[in-house]
């Protein structure tokens, strides 16, 4: 038994893995409760999977059930080690459940004895009680290095599977809150767990898997771009302002559009602001939110700074998904969390009813209760340029890439972090030529979206596309622009690629460009912990991803198109 083990993001402890404690926060008792329970989702999977296959058993709600599991799961999400006792026991009774149905239908067919024989533990296993040190212990021997006779390859591609179904599930769960289903992602998510529990299967098995994680997971970016567009309307170019207000505000941070929405509505007339943080900045060009004329803007930066941030803002402050960092003393009384986000002792609103919506009176009684916010800046950024923006003005931007005002465009997306290596994409962004637009998503933006670095005839040099929620519109431009120019090959197109990575969406961000064939893709600050020598050495020859190098370096070399 260990204390912990977690590498599944950017921040493991010497890029190796956390040992102590996550760097994140995450205590061991909460990383063991973790492990147990993507242990019980591979239980579930394989029940579904066998169920689904050959017995005509499926239970939708289970399937659901798994994907919202792996979103908890995901870095700075939930760190509350009773509300994983609470699902550790409710995957045990969604198994349990399944299990009972695969196995009746299956007697019916073939008779009990070939229902019941050689099953895995993962797929029977009953706790004694669901005391959380009984569980902790069944945690520590079921983790990532649970098996140290594992080949550290397979381990790899298992692990780096998994962390890209983490980020599939996110995407996914999302979509589903605004009822846009695809349940054949679910299949496929359980699918991929069941197989990461198959000693037959080997690396090319594996490899061939996690492609198809990258293809699967670009239609769950598809079906949430379409969830959040048909609900709010597509973005617009907006510029957003990121002072204050007076008056009492609310902060609202992480992914969820429909908490967004809802908090919205309970707010009009009470005469408190709604501002957004981190993620959530991409709300403001959605048409349906900027109709609320309390809607104040973006207060802050990326989810790294919310310390500080949260306590100058001196209101309430809702965060509604992953990117929760240990709160301070001095705002943890005003600070709440809603859906799979979850910290120790800090007030969680409940989830909404099916037709009903979430109650965040609490919220704004806190508001209201509370003073108004520090400024921390003035003035506006630009946001809004997802897909439709970008195609709408098409032949502006391909006559300008054949003119040459626009020599290449450079694919900035991904996320933020705390390491000040990460000054790396401010260089890069300062240093590229002024022929050169930086498109991006996620909070990596916050790096260089203040930086003036103005525009090419009227196309700003950052085109911001939104949150890592919104990858899918890089993807979808690149597509198009292959075909507008009659390209076999996506790697034809003048794009480079200097992603910055820190949790497991951005894992499937790169499984989906993989899968799209693309290639040349620098990865920073570090490559993956998760990533063994050998496996790298297939990325490297395939694909040749390769470690973000200094920004001098690189940027001579983007500047040639290597």
């Amino acid at each position: 038994m260990t204390a912990m083990f977690c590498y599944q993001c950017e921040e493991a402890a010497r890029n190796v893995g956390c040992t102590v404690r996550g760097v994140c926060g995450k205590s061991p008792n909460v990383a063991h409760l973790q492990d147990l329970l993507v242990w019980l989702l591979k239980g579930i999977s394989f029940w579904a999977v066998r169920g689904r296959k050959n017995l005509g058993v499926v239970e939708p709600e289970t399937d659901l059930f798994v994907a919202k599991m792996l979103f908890a799961t995901i870095t700075n999400a939930n760190f509350d080690p009773d509300r994983f006792v609470a699902w550790i026991e409710e995957a045990v009774a969604r198994r349990d459940a399944l299990r009972g149905k695969a196995q009746a239908r299956c007697a019916d067919l073939h008779g009990a004895d070939a229902c019941s024989a050689g099953l895995p533990e993962h797929a029977t296993w009953v706790p004694k009680t669901y005391d959380a040190q009984i569980l902790d212990m069944k945690g520590q021997v079921v983790g990532v290095m649970a098996d140290p006779n594992v080949n550290p390859d397979i381990r790899s591609l298992r692990e780096l599977l998994v962390y890209g179904l983490k980020g599939m599930a996110a995407y996914t769960e999302h979509a589903y809150v605004l009822e846009h289903a695809n349940d054949d992602i679910l299949a496929f998510i359980e699918e991929a767990l069941d197989a990461t529990m198959d000693d037959s299967l080997g690396a090319d098995d594996l490899v061939a898997m996690v492609l198809r994680a990258g293809e699967v997971g670009v239609e769950a970016m598809r079906l949430l771009d379409e969830a959040n567009t048909s609900s709010y309307g597509s973005p617009e170019p907006t510029q957003v302002s990121i002072g204050v207000r007076p008056g009492p505000g609310i902060l609202i941070s992480g992914h969820d559009l429909r908490d967004l929405e809802e908090l919205l509505v309970q707010t009009e007339g009470t005469g408190i602001n709604v501002y957004t943080h981190g993620e959530m900045l991409p709300a403001n060009a959605y048409p349906a939110f900027k109709k609320h004329d309390h809607f104040a803007g973006n207060y802050g930066g990326s989810w790294w700074h919310q310390q500080r941030e949260f306590e100058s803002f001196g209101g309430a402050v809702l965060m509604t998904t992953n990117c929760l960092v240990e709160p301070k003393k001095s705002y943890e009384g005003r600070l709440f969390t809603t859906g799979l986000a979850g910290w120790p002792g800090v007030a969680h609103i409940a989830d909404r009813e099916p037709g009903g919506h979430k109650d965040f009176s609490p919220v704004i009684n806190a508001a209201l209760a509370s003073g108004e916010p520090e400024a921390l800046e003035d003035g506006s950024i630009p946001i809004g340029f997802a897909h439709a923006t970008v195609m709408s003005v098409a032949d502006k931007v391909i006559d300008a890439v054949k003119s040459g005002a626009i020599k290449r465009f450079v694919v900035m997306a991904g996320c933020d972090g705390r390491h000040k290596s990460r000054q790396y994409f401010t260089d890069v962004a300062e240093a590229l030529p002024k022929d050169h637009v930086i498109l991006t998503a996620g909070c990596a933006k916050y790096r260089y979206n203040k930086l003036p670095l103005g525009d090419i005839g009227g196309i700003p040099r950052v085109l911001d596309a939104g949150q890592c929620n919104d990858s899918y519109s890089l993807a979808y431009i690149a597509l198009q622009l292959k075909a507008a120019f009659g390209l076999d090959d996506i790697n034809d197109l003048p794009i480079s690629y200097d992603v910055a990575w820190y949790e497991q969406k951005a894992v499937l961000v790169l499984l989906a460009l993989l899968y799209l064939g693309v290639k040349h893709i620098r990865l920073g600050p570090v490559l993956p912990a998760f990533l063994s020598p050998g496996v790298t050495d297939v990325l490297v020859k395939h694909f040749d991803i390769k470690p973000t190098g200094t920004a001098v370096e690189d940027v001579a070399a983007i500047a040639m198109g290597a």
